[in-house]
């Protein structure tokens, strides 16, 4: 794999880093009352953006085909909104006696209240010949679903901290987040045949969006001088999540792949990648709509952004293995069906 290629592929993650790194350099620019205005094209313009053009790339048939595969989309769900906060939400009190640091420890509990990707799971399950469809609308539904039930937990889990009436939190992401959605896919159902023929690259461009909001998030951390986060704690909770996700991945697969279970060998990928990936680009505006003006809002956000480069790398060094299996598993009843 030649460097161009190895840029080409993992350029979100490359400037994730780099944006992190310039808003470092120089956060004024960033920063409330800076250059970019962040309070104003980011909280209004960036955000509303980015779920039109999710709006307009997803396709809603797609839903049809697994809509009928419930007790997928029961675990999935179940274990995204339910078992998955319980699990931070414990992990959160063995470590505050701890020397971690405090605002870290509370984004571990607001990661664990974050919904599927839209994308990711998808093109995981897809690379390892699983159940597509059902990670397609689980994915999808978890999205919408996040909407409402992310911030519901966020609230139960760590509070508001920037002290903003659970009503103006909704209905400031019904305005961001529902309406653009929704004006997304109206759109999409006029300009259908168009944007098929035309293969917009809607993933590049809410990616691109979304730097800009990781960008000015940092900007207005670094912009305040009290904030100290030391290389151990950072390093530490980056080896913490690859831990948590690498646990994750092997109970989730050991469960599905019981036969008691009831689930089909394809459906394992997909049971593993959207039960534990977890969403940037709904996460970062719910975390800045609901810490708003809270100093250590990008430290709360920490262990989401390190979740999602981790999430796609050790979910991409798993995909052969699991490709293997299901033809293990395929040839297998291949040679029952053949000696019955």
């Amino acid at each position: 794999m030649t460097p161009l290629s190895i840029l080409r592929n993992n350029w979100f993650i490359i400037g994730i880093v780099f944006v992190i790194i310039f808003a470092k350099f120089d956060p004024d620019i960033g920063s409330k009352g800076g250059i970019l205005k962040p309070e104003i094209t980011v909280k209004y313009f960036a955000v509303f953006i980015i779920f039109f053009n999710s709006g307009l790339s997803l396709k809603t048939e797609e839903f049809t085909k697994a809509i009928f595969q419930v007790k997928i989309h029961v675990f999935i769900q179940g274990f995204t909104f339910i078992v998955f906060p319980m699990l931070m939400q414990t992990l959160a009190t063995v470590l505050a006696p701890g020397p971690f640091d405090r605002d870290l420890i509370e984004g571990l509990k607001v990661l664990g209240c974050m919904p599927p990707p839209v994308s990711s799971a998808v093109i995981l399950t897809k690379a390892a010949n699983g159940n597509q469809a059902a990670a397609i609308f689980n994915s999808a539904f978890g999205s919408f679903l996040g909407i409402f039930v992310t911030p519901t937990l966020i609230l139960m889990v760590v509070g508001s901290q920037a002290d903003v009436p659970i009503t103006t939190i909704i209905v400031q992401l019904c305005m961001t987040v529902v309406v653009p959605l929704i004006t997304g896919q109206v759109v999409r159902h006029f300009v259908r045949v168009w944007l098929e023929r035309t293969h917009i690259p809607f993933g590049s461009i809410g990616s691109g969006i979304l730097l800009l909001i990781i960008y000015t998030t940092f900007c207005d951390t670094f912009s305040h001088k009290d904030i100290n986060l030391d290389a151990i704690n950072l390093m530490s909770i980056i080896l913490l999540i690859v831990i948590i996700q690498a646990i994750l991945l092997t109970l989730i697969f050991v469960v599905s792949s019981w036969r008691s279970a009831g689930f089909q060998s394809a459906d394992c990928p997909a049971l593993m990648f959207c039960a534990t990936h977890k969403s940037v680009t709904l996460g970062i505006p719910i975390i800045k709509i609901i810490f708003s003006g809270d100093p250590s809002m990008s430290v709360i956000a920490i262990p989401l952004l390190v979740y999602h480069p981790s999430q796609i790398l050790l979910g991409s060094l798993i995909v052969p293995f699991l490709r293997g299996w299901l033809f293990t598993q395929y040839r297998h009843r291949k040679s029952i069906a053949r000696n019955v």
